[in-house]
């Protein structure tokens, strides 16, 4: 669990998913890119603040 926590902190991306993934989805989540990708972030509220930079873990019962 140590190893996941470490890594989402380590990784510059804007979600992390553990376990479970195909079933998973969350509308609240943003996504899209970010940096110099030259693609920009989508996703409810993200869409609209362009100096955030929100992350997101997701552990499910099969990640532990």
């Amino acid at each position: 669990l140590q190893d996941i926590f470490r890594a989402h902190r380590d990784l510059e991306v804007g979600g992390v998913i553990i376990g479970d993934a195909p079933t998973f989805r969350a509308d609240q989540m943003p996504y899209g890119g970010i940096k110099a990708s030259g693609v920009g972030r989508e996703g409810l509220r993200s869409a609209m603040v362009d100096f955030t930079h929100e992350r997101v873990l997701v552990l499910t019962d099969l990640a532990l």
